[in-house]
């Protein structure tokens, strides 16, 4: 081959080489541009999503604020009025009775509860409704409100156990004796509960006491006894099994 072909035929190998290496640049630079558009749409979207449940949570804590500062208000009933004077200026802000306080509360945790029903200030606004309710007498309407505090509270957040109790104790309230000692025993046997066993135990004692079970009830105070020797609870908890012995 004479060295003018040889020659030509190296310039057409690269010419095919640069040729080949442009399309390969141009298919990866079309490839790398496609990966940062996508990066980037994918960075606003988590952009947005942060920044909208920023704007949710701070929302929704606004909305527990103003309910807990009718919840938590002062109480002050005013004197009577000496003779011949007008009445006491009711304080601003404040109620004449806690019963007024309990009741005025109501409308603005239920709006707070049902606002932003699954964020943490949605939940503690619905546990205190439920608090709110039974401290009313409202038992029915506590045990409802204390299910739903059960079912949007993760089993780490405290309000799901304390919650659970509630509706127990509610339950009771309303002569559900039966289901007063089932709840208690639940939560008893739960190892993931936060509550305190023995807390618990006692409340099951008195639960089965109500419904007639005193079977139950003594096992529940001697495991106290047993169990929880050092406890606050020891003491009532033996004199309860020395009752029931004599009944």
């Amino acid at each position: 081959m004479k060295s003018t072909e040889r020659h030509k035929l190296k310039e057409n190998e690269l010419a095919q080489t640069v040729a080949r290496t442009r399309e390969v640049i141009e298919q990866r630079r079309k490839e790398v541009t496609m990966i940062a558009i996508a990066a980037i749409a994918a960075a606003v979207l988590v952009g947005g999503f942060f920044t909208w449940r920023a704007s949710r949570d701070g929302k929704a804590q606004a909305l527990l604020a103003t309910a807990l500062a009718v919840a938590e208000a002062p109480v002050f009933t005013p004197p009577p009025p000496a003779p011949g004077s007008p009445p006491p200026v009711q304080p601003p802000g404040s109620f004449r009775t806690e019963r007024e306080r309990l009741e005025a509360s109501i409308a603005p945790l239920q709006r707070a509860a049902d606002a932003y029903p699954n964020t943490e200030a949605g939940i503690t606004a619905r546990y205190r409704l439920a608090a709110t309710l039974a401290e009313l007498g409202r038992f029915a309407e506590a045990e409802q409100r204390f299910q739903e505090v059960i079912q949007k509270a993760g089993q780490k957040n405290i309000y799901h156990h304390t919650a659970r109790l509630g509706a127990g104790e509610a339950q009771l309230a309303q002569g559900k004796g039966d289901a007063a000692v089932e709840t208690f025993k639940q939560i008893a046997a739960d190892a993931n509960s936060s509550l305190p066993v023995d807390g618990v135990l006692m409340q099951l004692g008195r639960a089965a006491l109500a419904a007639g079970k005193k079977d139950e009830a003594t096992r529940a105070y001697t495991r106290v006894v047993d169990e929880f020797p050092q406890s606050l609870y020891a003491a009532e908890a033996k004199g309860k099994l020395a009752e029931i012995k004599k009944a």
